[in-house]
């Protein structure tokens, strides 16, 4: 029989009136230190894509720490929108000259407000950022520009030494595959990229990455983006980092966790970040962090499927809400069938 554990599994459920319409299914999988504490469809394999950012930076920590400033720090590990300010952070880590190197495919910004007319840019793909931050550590370290988006580059290899640090020295990606950037993108499974974020927790204090994006959440992704709306609202306990096709990543700070606690949402349908903002409002919610509300579904509440959060908190979930009693539109919405007469029969 197949391991459930390796299949995308139920993570909430859109109920209209207590009745399930639409189930959210993906994996999701909670890691403190080495030590795997709840697994719901975590054996999915997955790539880590964007969301592995902070991990590939850290080849350049040390020499980037004192060339790049606390916003180009930020922008570097970033998926952002291509907002104005974002461009002028990238723009300003390498000379004008040099901004020709940028591999990043020609794009758009990630999200546009009202009938803007662009044309594509490599600057406005939101891993720009990430690109300008590899180009100037190559530099710096004496790497050759030219291929750094290839997989026998000096920063792949590298990249792969950083992973092994917390996966074993013997570790091996199953695939590797060109990202939607360019970059290399590796696979591994989701408990796998929830044991690299709980890493990240506890040797945050030898590099500048977790400073960095709880500095400048809203260079990490943007405006009305979640992983800047955790960062900004949990007191710089967690830093979340989205990643294309539905993945979130969340490296977490807190008490019951000495070892630091890495948990990571991949939704198998893909990029759905209301989706993921359900699950991440109550995946943070049991342990004790608030932030918004998404914006509300049609005539529908979502519930997270309890087997989503580790037993010993599921006793929580009755207490979060994601929605907001406010609506002026709810109470055109909701009855209750067996309140209303029912007298006579049809002719």
């Amino acid at each position: 029989m197949e391991n459930k554990n390796s299949q995308w599994m139920p993570l909430v459920d859109y109920r209209r009136n207590g009745v399930a319409e639409c189930t959210i299914h993906g994996s999701i999988a909670w890691v403190s230190g080495k030590e795997l504490i709840h697994s719901h469809g975590g054996e999915v394999l997955c790539y880590g894509r964007s969301m592995m950012k902070p991990h590939m930076v850290k080849v350049f920590a040390k020499e980037l720490d004192t060339a790049l400033n606390w916003e180009q720090k930020a922008i570097a590990v970033s998926s952002h929108n291509g907002d104005t300010e974002h461009i002028r952070v990238v723009q300003s880590i390498l000379g004008e000259s040099e901004l020709g190197l940028v591999q990043t495919p020609l794009a758009l910004p990630l999200m546009q407000f009202g009938a803007q007319r662009r044309r594509p840019r490599r600057l406005y793909h939101s891993c720009s950022g990430e690109h300008a931050a590899i180009l100037k550590g190559c530099k710096l370290k004496g790497w050759s520009r030219v291929g750094y988006v290839w997989p026998h580059h000096e920063f792949f290899l590298h990249y792969l030494a950083e992973v092994r640090k917390v996966l074993g020295a013997n570790w091996e990606p199953k695939v590797v595959a060109k990202d939607g950037c360019g970059l290399p993108t590796i696979s591994m499974t989701t408990v796998e990229l929830a044991r690299l974020y709980a890493d990240l927790a506890v040797r945050k204090n030898e590099d500048w990455i977790w400073e960095a994006m709880t500095r400048h959440p809203d260079l990490v992704g943007g405006f009305n983006r979640l992983d800047s709306t955790i960062l900004k609202s949990c007191e710089g306990k967690v830093i979340a980092k989205e990643g294309a096709d539905g993945l979130l990543g969340l490296s977490i700070l807190h008490p019951d966790y000495p070892n630091g606690l890495g948990i990571v949402i991949k939704v198998a349908h893909g990029w759905d970040m209301r989706a993921s903002w359900y699950i991440a409002r109550y995946t943070l919610g049991v342990l004790g962090f608030d932030f918004r509300n998404p914006y509300p579904l049609e005539r529908q509440k979502a519930f997270i499927v309890t087997e989503s959060i580790p037993e010993n908190l599921r006793h929580k979930i009755s207490g979060i809400q994601p929605w907001d009693d406010w609506d002026p539109d709810r109470d055109r919405w909701n009855f209750t069938y067996k309140d209303f007469p029912h007298e006579g029969t049809l002719a």
